[in-house]
């Protein structure tokens, strides 16, 4: 059974599991659908259109599902997806998709997204990432997995944050940060791999060991970098971290990507 304080605004469609609580001044709009445990504290607006999975919570003055920030959108039907067991802080803002991209934002589970947090149209964010205060993804950008975007950073609108991945904090990121990298500064440039987050995932020494070799022969070597991709698929091809770099590379084609020195 759902609860609902007094002064809170829903819907008629809305959608209500077991266990949802919804506390004072929150507004619930039509096409909302909040999965069993879903709380929303109090002043929480959720505009409309909106999945939230199971067991996430929604603080103070976060607008999740507002309309998509861009002068193309006429009012069409468009959608914002969230997984289970997220936090989603005070003041964040996230956007439904538009017609012109998907028409879905999606984000994903187990994620924390600080005050102020802005994840924007068409957007899709993974599982376990973290969002530090204010950080914002432009309209169409990718979050893998596990990623940790620092506070005040910006990822441009259709950049892309591969698995695994660090961003320092105030970088504006305007070029493709490969899956396990660290990337920081204003424009952020690419400085090595996140090697906080591997040892904290378990890397012993010689898988670090190995992974940094890769990485000073794809990005340190000598050569044309086509070639130098080429050999690093070669030579590990039995480390599964820098095949999905690898890949992460080739699927960006002609995509500017955040490189060392930048």
């Amino acid at each position: 059974m759902s609860t609902i304080h007094p002064t809170a605004l829903v819907h008629p469609s809305a959608e209500l599991a077991d266990g949802v609580q919804i506390g004072p001044w929150c507004t619930v709009g039509p096409g909302v659908a909040l999965a069993e445990n879903v709380t929303l504290i109090s002043h929480v607006v959720l505009q409309q259109d909106t999945t939230v999975g199971a067991s996430t919570t929604i603080h103070p003055f976060a607008v999740i599902g507002g309309d998509p920030q861009h002068n193309g959108y006429k009012g069409e039907p468009v959608r914002l997806e969230i997984g289970a067991d997220n936090s989603i802080r005070e003041h964040c803002t996230f956007n439904r998709g538009t017609p012109q991209g998907s028409g879905v934002t999606r984000v994903g589970s187990n994620g924390l997204f600080m005050t102020g947090a802005h994840v924007g149209h068409d957007a899709v964010v993974g599982d376990n990432v973290v969002m530090a205060n204010n950080a914002t993804l432009g309209g169409h950008a990718q979050v893998g997995n596990k990623v940790f975007l620092g506070g005040l950073c910006a990822v441009h609108q259709n950049g892309r944050v591969g698995q695994g991945a660090i961003v320092g904090g105030l970088a504006a990121v305007t070029r493709d940060v490969i899956p396990y990298g660290s990337a920081w500064g204003n424009h952020a440039r690419l400085h090595g791999l996140n090697l906080i987050g591997l040892k904290r995932k378990g890397y012993g020494k010689d898988a670090v060991r190995r992974l940094l070799a890769a990485f000073r022969d794809l990005f340190e070597g000598e050569g044309v970098f086509a070639d130098r991709l080429d050999g690093v698929e070669q030579t590990y091809a039995d480390l599964p971290e820098i095949m999905e770099i690898v890949a992460f590379i080739r699927d960006g084609g002609k995509r500017p990507l955040c490189l060392p020195g930048d």
